[in-house]
């Protein structure tokens, strides 16, 4: 029997006792996000942990403690053989393209951490082999899922707010990522706006259903200096406006290692002719956030910590697998999202 037989044969063993209409699930990559969404599914029950692979062997033993029963695979490929439902990929940025289009192709589903591809063109890529294999596909853009999010799209749905013609956004992080590769642009794709901007950009959007976006403007810092396109380096700091094809207008300041005077700053308003609604973190959290909605000089609490919603993009695409759900044309989206941080770019 072969190293592909041994493994196929563990994971059969190791689905038996699960149900059979969970799906079978693969996780490639991890660490602390990818162990996470990992541990948010199991906890679901919405799907089987069948398998996972991480290059760093203390990293792949420790996730294995989550889910004792799953295969420790050694590769993607290892993975894809083992007759998986669907693929959550949790690796540095420069990688998540061309592993899902492999998955894709291999008639797998995938759910990639963001972004989805360093550029639009990667994006597209990886949306047209998920069409082409109709399979379902999924990007843990997360703050859609929170409870503060959720309870402000439809104040705009609604007109609520009445006409928007504004939107704040600002995510600033006292820190930087702790990994060389985040800094490095050919493997990440760019740095604070592709990292933490992509998230609040995707939220505008999202809540404004995906209006035309007729220009863009941004200025690009590192160290506090300009940052010219043709440097390698990657932006610790950027600002960028949105001028929409409807004349409302979307600003957007994000940073790395800023003087915020606490962990972070994390804030998204919408500000319209009859009201605003706004999220904001708590006390520096990245992880507590409320939603207002302000009527002239009165504010009302729509949401307040605490809310568990760090997976929940994860298990909201397992649920839907488990549906049979295929290609949603909504990932059409995710292209556009792309474009928009392309033009920030200046690329």
């Amino acid at each position: 029997m072969n190293v592909a037989e041994d493994l196929a044969g563990a994971a059969t063993a190791a689905r038996a006792s699960e149900s059979e209409a969970a799906p079978r699930l693969g996780f490639l990559g991890v660490g602390w996000i990818g162990a996470h969404r990992m541990r948010c599914v199991a906890e679901s029950g919405v799907g089987s942990v069948i398998a996972m692979a991480d290059v760093a062997p203390t990293t792949l033993a420790n996730a294995m403690s989550v889910a004792p029963g799953a295969v420790a695979a050694d590769s993607l490929d290892a993975l894809l053989d083992l007759d998986l439902d669907g693929i959550v990929i949790a690796t540095p940025s420069a990688q998540h393209a061309a592993q899902a289009i492999a998955a894709l192709e291999r008639g797998v589903a995938v759910f990639c951490q963001k972004p989805l591809g360093r550029t639009a063109d990667e994006t597209r890529r990886v949306v047209d082999a998920a069409r082409s294999a109709d399979r379902l596909l999924g990007v843990d853009l997360s703050y859609r899922h929170t409870a503060a999010m959720q309870s402000i799209r439809p104040l705009i749905a609604q007109e609520a707010l009445g006409r928007v013609y504004a939107v704040d956004l600002v995510f600033h992080n006292a820190y930087g990522p702790d990994k060389p590769w985040f800094y490095d642009r050919a493997s990440s794709g760019g740095g604070c706006v592709i990292d933490l901007g992509i998230h609040l950009v995707d939220l505008a959007l999202w809540c404004l259903s995906f209006p035309v976006v007729a220009s863009v403007t941004s200025r690009l810092y590192s160290k506090g200096a300009p940052l010219e396109v043709a440097r390698d380096r990657v932006e610790d700091y950027a600002v960028a406006r949105l001028d929409l094809e409807s004349g409302a207008t979307i600003q957007l300041a994000c940073s790395w290692n800023l003087s915020a005077g606490q962990d972070a700053v994390i804030g998204a308003t919408f500000y319209g002719s009859e009201g605003a609604a706004s999220m904001s973190n708590v006390g520096g959290s990245f992880y507590d956030l409320r939603a207002e909605w302000f009527r002239g000089t009165s504010r009302e609490s729509l949401v307040e910590p605490p809310d568990e919603w760090g997976g929940r993009a994860a298990v909201a695409w397992a649920e839907r697998l488990a549906t049979g759900a295929g290609f949603d044309a909504e990932a059409e989206r995710l292209v556009d999202v792309a474009a928009v941080i392309d033009r920030i770019y200046h690329r």
